[in-house]
C-alpha cells in the first residue's frame, strides 16, 4: 500500500531542492524515469524534463517554497492533492495549485496533471521559466500581465 502523504512529501521535496544534484536525486525518488508532468504552462517528460522545469520555476520564484495544501485524497493508483507556493511562514501563499497524479507500482509518480487554482501576481512577473520548458498558454499571459492581488487562473 502506498503512503500517499509520503509520496506528496517526496514530490514537494523535489520542487524545493535547490542544489542541482540533490534536486536530481529527489526527482528520481519521486518520479519514474519516463514520467510526464503537464500543467497550463508546461508539458515535460522524463527526469531531465522535470529537472529543467523545476530549475526554471525555482529561478522564477526564488526564495519561495512549496508546502502541502489542505487536500490529499487517493483511490486505486491515483492521488490528488493541493499545494501552496510562498514565503515560509507567510499567512497567504503566492500560488495555490491542485495536482492529480498517477502512481506507478513502485510508488513513484508516472503522470502528474497540475492545475493552478489561484496566483498572487504583480505586473512584470515572467512566466518564461515555465514556457521555456513546455508550451505557452493563455494562462501564462494572464499571470504576466495582471495587477490583481489574487486571481483565479482557471477562469
Amino acid at each position: 500500500m502506498i503512503d500517499n502523504a509520503a509520496l506528496v512529501h517526496r514530490y514537494l521535496a523535489a520542487w524545493n531542492a535547490t542544489d542541482p544534484a540533490a534536486r536530481r536525486e529527489a526527482i528520481a525518488a519521486a518520479f519514474t524515469p519516463d514520467a510526464r508532468y503537464v500543467d497550463p504552462m508546461a508539458d515535460v517528460r522524463g527526469h531531465a524534463g522535470v529537472d529543467a522545469l523545476i530549475a526554471g520555476a525555482q529561478e522564477q520564484f526564488a526564495g519561495l517554497t512549496f508546502s502541502p495544501g489542505e487536500v490529499l485524497d487517493a483511490h486505486h493508483d491515483v492521488v490528488r492533492f493541493t499545494w501552496h507556493l510562498g514565503l515560509e511562514g507567510a499567512a497567504e501563499p503566492v500560488v495555490i495549485g491542485f495536482d492529480v497524479a498517477e502512481v506507478a507500482e513502485d510508488g513513484r509518480l508516472e503522470r502528474v496533471h497540475g492545475f493552478l487554482d489561484r496566483a498572487r501576481v504583480t505586473a512584470g512577473v515572467d512566466a518564461s521559466a515555465h514556457t521555456a520548458a513546455g508550451a505557452s498558454s493563455p494562462c501564462a499571459s494572464r499571470i504576466t500581465s495582471t495587477n490583481s492581488p489574487m486571481i483565479p487562473v482557471s477562469e
